[in-house]
């Protein structure tokens, strides 16, 4: 497993699917159901949720940058993102279904009316890296299809995951983790090792949190 390449046409495909899951798995979720914990350690269904909609807000800012060469933060400091996920627990099930819904509708608005030169533009994420604007559907993809499956609903696990999405992932994180090898299993089970969830994989080291 190398990371098979990615095509710019991918990531776009990848976002717009996991976007449809992630709204798909809070659909049925009513106030008690946000309330649960997800699968990440001390955020509840509410944290992780106003986190992927603060996320789409935060991508946002980077498409008006690509389209109008503004420079515009992703988020004007980590007080600003910290802010975003610790509002979540504050607002009702309709409330939070409500902005991830209208913030997602927006951000694949904004990646809709990109130029063929807007795209080529840079940016700069939240992590300090200078990319082109063609890496933000990938940057989203990878939210949406992964804190999907963080929800911990049972509606979205990585075997769900489009098979393409699961390579490409699998491969950048064995490149940023340094990994010359990895554990023998399925596809999906050896994703879910490499960012650090929840797996079948016997006898697998344990890895630290991704993403």
């Amino acid at each position: 497993m190398t990371g098979a390449a990615r095509t710019f046409a991918d990531a776009r495909a990848w976002a717009r699917a996991g976007t449809e899951l992630m709204l798909d798995a809070v659909a049925g979720l009513d106030e008690a159901g946000f309330r649960a914990p997800s699968t990440l350690p001390e955020w509840t269904r509410k944290h992780l949720v106003a986190h992927v909609a603060a996320n789409a807000d935060a991508l946002c800012n980077l498409v008006h940058w690509a389209a109008t060469g503004e420079k515009t933060p992703m988020y004007a400091s980590a007080e600003e993102r910290a802010a975003g996920i610790a509002k979540g627990p504050t607002l009702s099930a309709g409330e939070l279904r409500s902005w991830l819904t209208g913030s997602a509708r927006r951000l694949g608005e904004g990646l809709d009316a990109l130029t063929g030169e807007q795209w080529q533009h840079e940016v700069v994420t939240a992590q300090g890296r200078t990319v082109p604007a063609t890496e933000l559907p990938w940057m989203r993809a990878r939210e949406v299809c992964v804190h999907a499956v963080d929800l911990g609903t049972g509606v979205v696990t990585f075997a769900d995951l489009p098979k393409g999405f699961l390579t490409a992932l699998a491969g950048e994180i064995r490149a940023r983790r340094g990994l010359t090898g990895l554990p023998d299993g399925p596809l999906p089970e050896v994703a879910a090792w490499l960012a650090g969830r929840p797996h079948s994989l016997a006898d697998a080291p344990e890895l630290g949190p991704w993403l």
